[in-house]
């Protein structure tokens, strides 16, 4: 069970905080957890807000639905997401996450201090997603350029080179080190100079 009181010190509906931290526990992946819980603060009537919820592997919507019987979620992975902001308003500030493809996501009413901690924490673990992905690519091509230091003797007694590296990029990309896109990326590389 999560503990809800680290989502409640910038005066975040305890009610909203409660039924999302209820329903996202269930949602969670083995090694995620919640960095950040921002609520809708509508100026009139807020009986039904929407929440944001940052983990340290995505973004999570949270839209009441069925008179606030049922909860809506949408996740966007940190891979999909090209960057987050926020613009203050008279009534809260509007949150905006850009993903990779398709159009921006905008929550408004969002209150100015959740929305700062929110786009702070949203921030920060996209920057530490980039961090990791660089250095994995960094990591990769390291291994790659290291498969061709194999023999001369070797290679001309069982594969020629491109095949060598070939099937080295393929044993990175089965034990799920590089993603298909790194894949075919570098295997046109490699077929290219061949």
């Amino acid at each position: 069970m999560i503990n809800i009181d680290k989502f409640l010190n910038d005066e975040q509906d305890v009610k909203a905080v409660e039924k999302v931290i209820s329903k996202l526990a269930d949602l969670l992946t083995s090694g995620e957890e919640l960095v950040y819980l921002a609520v809708q603060k509508k100026p009139a009537v807020n009986l039904l807000p929407d929440s944001i919820a940052v983990s340290n592997k995505r973004i999570f919507y949270c839209e009441p639905a069925n008179l606030g019987l049922t909860m809506n979620f949408k996740d966007i992975s940190w891979k999909n997401i090209k960057e987050v902001s926020f613009k203050e308003e008279f009534f809260g500030s509007k949150f905006i996450c850009v993903p990779q493809h398709g159009e921006n996501i905008v929550t408004e009413f969002i209150p100015k201090t959740q929305a700062r901690k929110l786009y702070q924490a949203a921030n920060e673990q996209l920057a530490q997603f980039t961090a990791n992905m660089q250095s994995s690519q960094k990591n990769i091509e390291l291994e790659i350029e290291d498969a061709q230091i194999i023999e001369q003797s070797f290679i001309e007694e069982t594969e020629d080179e491109t095949t060598l590296k070939l099937r080295k990029l393929k044993t990175l990309y089965d034990k799920q080190l590089i993603t298909l896109e790194e894949y075919e990326n570098k295997k046109a590389a490699i077929l290219a100079s061949f």
